[in-house]
């Protein structure tokens, strides 16, 4: 006979002496306990359901949902806006509400909508470009609350690999969103068919997300239970006075600005390179050669990859150095980004295999950052704030990042090419020299993150102790109960 956790008699077993459990071996004297009786199968299967629900298993899930995130937003561009609007609103659900219900349904939502969108017409665009508005609200609960499950379920080492694991969607996802957005057009005569397959997807990372992933008490992995008891507006003046957050935050847009205006302005200007070197024609068509695209997308996805694997590999090696690891190794590969990015503009004229070489050298260490930012928040920031935090910084790198950065660019290349508007080597020239700010850019996200190494072990610090404090006024609560 064999004893299951919840005290039930598995029917089957074998009747040796011994008695078994999950922990091991228990005493003989167990089978004449007249409390045993045989699970129901209800019970058997619940039992089975919790032993699948380990902390690897849900950052499995979660990073699964993360690339439909990513694959979704880039099969046709999300509207940033709706994004931005709501993801403080889910920040805030997500510090005192079911993370997992909320993130459940955020997937539901944008696959249902994403799936209604295929069958739109183009008589109906504007109901179509709402479409992909409200696909961005529920991405945005996706992107708020599923980093605070696993910062609950990881500490340390292991929560910065998980969270690498985690952001390795961003490079995949988007690199998959690229192939399904092109194959579904080659395959089925109609791009429509990228937005149905998506979220067939997503359905099923959400009944994973509802039956598989725990929901975690807030604080749980640093073996603290904490209570909520501080308003919102508390929690966003406590998030302004935390120095790391705020100055990793600027950083984070300081990325976001310059990944938004490469992704849309580098194939262009590669194109027009090859024009200016006589390699190519100058395109006069109203749809030109993607070739730079698809290669530039796919760098893109490769150096994504090496950056996150990198930079979680870079900061568990310099946490044995200095408790500072975190920013500085985020700044220093910041700012050697910004130096082969510079060397993009000075090659790219007589070189376009060296001016690939530079841009996959330079997003490799500008991607080193993703998940290290991350883990900063992880230890700055408080449990209960941690949904706020995440989604203010997500609002704060797009309002200052890639919301406006790729108009911003367009803006300053047609002010520069006016005066010579029929000039090849101008057009090739003034574009350069919009991009130009970009490495600017990366180096003032490079001082934030060095001053964010200034005030990190103090934030750190204060945070703990306002665990520790949380845990004893929670302890003597209980005790006054009782």
């Amino acid at each position: 006979m064999c004893v299951d956790r919840d005290g039930c008699e598995i029917e089957g077993c074998s009747s040796s002496d011994e008695v078994r459990t999950l922990s091991g071996s228990m005493s003989p004297g167990l089978k004449s306990n007249p409390d045993l009786h045989p699970c129901k199968p209800g019970q058997k299967f619940r039992a089975a359901l919790l032993r699948c629900r380990t902390p690897a298993a849900a950052a499995g899930i979660l990073s699964f949902g993360n690339v439909l995130n990513y694959m979704d937003r880039y099969t046709v561009a999300v509207f940033i806006c709706s994004f931005m609007v709501a993801a403080p609103i889910f920040g805030y659900l997500g510090d005192r509400f079911n993370r997992k219900v909320i993130l459940s349904c955020g997937i539901f939502f944008w696959s249902i909508v994403t799936l209604s969108s295929s069958f739109i017409s183009k008589e109906y665009y504007w109901l179509f470009v709402l479409s992909r508005g409200l696909v961005g609200i529920g991405e945005s609960s996706y992107s708020s609350i599923s980093p605070t499950i696993i910062g609950d379920l990881f500490t340390n080492n292991s929560r910065t690999m998980m969270l690498s694991v985690f952001y390795l969607a961003i490079p995949l996802g988007s690199g998959l969103g690229y192939i399904l957005g092109s194959s579904a057009k080659v395959a089925a005569g109609d791009w429509h068919w990228a937005l149905r397959v998506s979220p067939v997807l997503g359905i099923t990372a959400g009944s994973l997300i509802l039956v598989f992933v725990p929901e975690p008490k807030r604080g749980s992995a640093d073996q603290i239970g904490v209570r909520r008891s501080t308003s919102w507006f508390c929690d966003m003046k406590a998030l302004a006075k935390n120095r790391s957050y705020v100055f990793s935050s600027l950083a984070s847009a300081a990325v976001s600005f310059a990944t938004g205006a490469f992704g849309m302005w580098i194939p262009l200007y590669l194109a027009r390179a090859q024009v200016v070197q006589k390699t190519a024609e100058a395109c006069t068509k109203e749809i030109c050669s993607s070739t730079d695209s698809l290669i530039f997308g796919a760098i893109t996805c490769v150096t994504g990859l090496l950056g996150v694997v990198i930079g979680a590999a870079t900061t568990r090696l310099c946490r044995k150095k200095t408790e500072r690891a975190d920013p500085l190794v985020c700044a220093v590969s910041m700012l050697g980004s910004a130096i082969f990015i510079c060397l993009i503009f000075v090659v790219a004229k007589k070189s376009i295999v060296g001016a690939y070489v530079c841009i996959f050298i330079g997003e490799t260490l500008l991607f080193l950052n993703w998940a290290i930012t991350a883990d900063i928040l992880m230890f700055v920031v408080i449990p209960t704030r941690r949904a706020t935090a995440v989604a203010f910084q997500s609002f704060t790198s797009h309002l200052l990042g890639d919301a406006g950065s790729p108009y911003l660019i367009g803006l300053i290349s047609d002010a520069l090419q006016q005066s010579y508007a029929t000039s090849a080597l101008w057009r090739f020239l003034s574009l350069g020299y919009a991009l130009m700010l970009c490495p600017f850019i990366i180096v003032l996200g490079g001082m934030f993150f060095l001053a964010t190494a200034l005030f990190f072990l103090d934030d750190r610090e204060k945070a703990e102790k306002q665990l520790s404090q949380s845990a004893r006024t929670l302890s003597s609560v209980k005790v006054t109960t009782k």
